[in-house]
């Protein structure tokens, strides 16, 4: 296994992801357009990319592969890394596969034009992050990166 990426921009988890990194002694990227504090941890290396749309996402489905370990809420940056051959898991721990990131992409267009035909648009956003979410995304990661390291 060689490394784990964030898609860091809105990322909940990014300080869970580098305790288990290091304790796995892997290298992490943590890729955003800015705005982020860089950690510490030798392991650990601050991407900041140009400004634009996708950059960030761009930069990490051009460097992931197989044995790697992507963390992304962007279900179409999920597809290529999955392409790639990389593992790739949400920030709640739900796991994107080749099985069923093509019914997540389906419905992300289907979302996006049921909010572009409400003229009156939406309230609120997505229902919040909580405990049960971070665990989740710990337990995952946890098993995700074992079974990079043993190639399953």
């Amino acid at each position: 296994m060689s490394a784990l990426y964030i898609d860091a921009d809105a990322c909940p988890v990014k300080q869970e992801a580098e305790r288990v990194a290091t304790r796995h002694g892997l290298r992490m990227f943590v890729v955003s357009n800015g705005g982020l504090r860089p950690s510490q941890n030798p392991l650990v290396e601050t991407v900041i990319v140009a400004e634009g749309a996708d950059v960030a996402d761009m930069w990490i489905a051009e460097r992931c592969g197989p044995g790697d370990v992507v963390v992304t809420g962007d279900i179409p940056l999920a597809a290529k890394c999955i392409e790639a051959g990389a593992r790739v898991l949400r920030h709640n721990g739900e796991r994107f596969t080749q099985a069923n990131i093509g019914q997540q992409l389906a419905m992300r267009d289907l979302m996006a034009d049921l909010r572009a035909a409400n003229p009156l648009g939406t309230q609120g956003g997505g229902k919040g992050f909580t405990k049960a979410d971070r665990s989740r995304f710990l337990d995952a990661l946890e098993r995700e990166l074992r079974a990079a390291k043993s190639g399953r």
